[in-house]
């Protein structure tokens, strides 16, 4: 590392990895009770379960962008951070937070509204920590020696993310009007600004690892800036068919959301082609494993899946089923999921001074978890298609449609086990690397 104050990443990415595993274990208990086995039941039921599981992967995904941009900004603007001390009180505030509400979801204490359960005091905190977070990176930024694109981009995504948390704050009595304003949060979060996160870490990670220059990485910044804003703003749409809203959006929801992909494909091609053009030969090639997967994955998860089911006239078959949770689940995997851990990747080495990044552990951390998120996305896949039929055609009863695709979700937690094995192993190194030390200073 570069800069002392870099160290304050280490500690968000090990709260990320924290995260990361109770998101797991929920969702065990919510596979297991899909196929009858809830003896949990009468402590965590389904609903509390889904919404831990769900917040938790918000959370833990906005923790390790903030240990990016911890990590990325002192570099990128060539100079420590302005504050060591308020960082970490940031960082302790962040964790409270998160208890008090998971631990809240246990006593349905919550809003009810999927991805926004937290609570309407705690979001006014959330508000603070994160204005303290941006205090942080925008002061560091405005008072260092170079403003880079990188940086810029990376900056600007996490400065829309806080600023479109807010529609999600306003209170509406229309369940109509409530649905609206709360996808301005969820759908402009993951398929709107967080592409520019993902761009930015992307852009930062391809300038390390492949040598090329970084005006010509920077370029494809700017294509990919281009096509998020112009497909994922309108492309909310696709949410909005079905909930009480003008027609007009089966048409604009339709049409945006078939250019999409085109974002997606930008990151894919960006990252295949930085890597061919790159002559330097990095020695951390597990991190550049994690930065290319996540670019190519993200366009299968994100823009092929996504698409698949998004047109009007697809949608309104697979509106609410599994086939949903088979494109949420690889499109989070491979474009914020495997950004954040080729990040974490690369900046370990870096921070605690220890080479351990051509292991065989690290490496079939990579391979195992890959594999099990793939067979987890056919899984829900099958399922999800099977639902569809025997609901939506043959007009069977919901609960007995559960009971006859059961089946397919034993053999998703078979591929679920397959994919704890492989982020265990990644934890594992995690915890083997060690913390971080002044002595890996100018090390990289």
């Amino acid at each position: 590392m570069k800069y002392k104050s870099q160290k304050v990443a280490y500690w968000f990415f090990a709260l990320c990895m924290l995260l990361f595993s109770l998101q797991i274990i929920y969702g065990f208990i919510m596979g297991f009770d899909r196929i009858g086995l809830q003896g949990l039941h009468d402590i965590i039921p389904f609903n509390t379960a889904r919404a831990v599981h769900t917040n938790l992967l918000v959370v833990w995904l906005l923790t390790g962008f903030m240990g990016a941009a911890y990590y990325i900004i002192p570099e990128e603007a060539q100079r420590e951070l302005i504050s060591i001390k308020w960082a970490y009180i940031q960082l302790i505030s962040l964790a409270v937070v998160g208890v008090i509400a998971i631990a809240g979801f246990h006593f349905n204490h919550w809003e009810g509204r999927k991805f926004l359960e937290i609570p309407r005091e705690l979001d006014f905190l959330v508000v603070v920590n994160v204005l303290v977070f941006l205090g942080l990176i925008l002061g560091t930024l405005f008072k260092g020696k170079r403003k880079t694109t990188t940086a810029l981009v990376l900056t600007m995504g996490l400065v829309f993310a806080a600023l479109l948390y807010i529609p999600g704050m306003i209170w509406f009595d229309s369940q109509v009007m409530d649905s609206f304003f709360r996808w301005w949060v969820v759908h402009l979060w993951v398929e709107g600004v967080w592409e520019l996160i993902m761009g930015g870490i992307l852009s930062y990670l391809l300038i390390k690892l492949t040598g090329v220059d970084r005006e010509v990485i920077e370029k494809w910044l700017y294509v990919i800036v281009g096509l998020t804003f112009l497909s994922g703003v309108l492309g909310t749409g696709h949410h909005y068919y079905y909930i009480g809203v003008n027609k007009i959006w089966l048409i604009v929801g339709g049409i945006f959301s078939a250019l999409e992909p085109l974002a997606f494909l930008a990151m894919a091609l960006f990252a295949v082609n930085m890597y061919r053009k790159g002559e330097k030969s990095h020695p951390n090639k597990l991190a550049l494993f994690w930065t290319i997967g996540a670019a190519i994955v993200s366009f299968i998860g994100a823009g092929l899946l996504g698409f698949a089911h998004t047109l009007p006239q697809t949608n309104l078959y697979t509106h609410g089923t599994l086939v949903t949770a088979m494109h949420g689940h690889y499109a989070f995997w491979g474009a914020y999921a495997m950004i954040v851990l080729a990040i974490i990747s690369y900046a370990l080495p870096n921070l605690t001074g220890r080479k351990r990044y051509n292991n065989t552990t690290g490496q079939m951390a990579f391979w195992i978890s890959n594999i099990g998120i793939l067979g987890m996305t056919v899984a829900f896949g099958v399922a999800g298609v099977a639902q569809v039929y025997m609901e939506r055609k043959l007009k069977m009863d919901f609960m007995d449609v559960q009971n006859e695709i059961a089946i397919h979700f034993v053999v998703l937690l078979i591929c679920a086990t397959m994919f704890t094995v492989g982020i265990g192993m990644y934890i594992y190194e995690f915890i083997k690397y060690g913390l971080p030390t002044d002595e890996a200073l100018e090390t990289n």
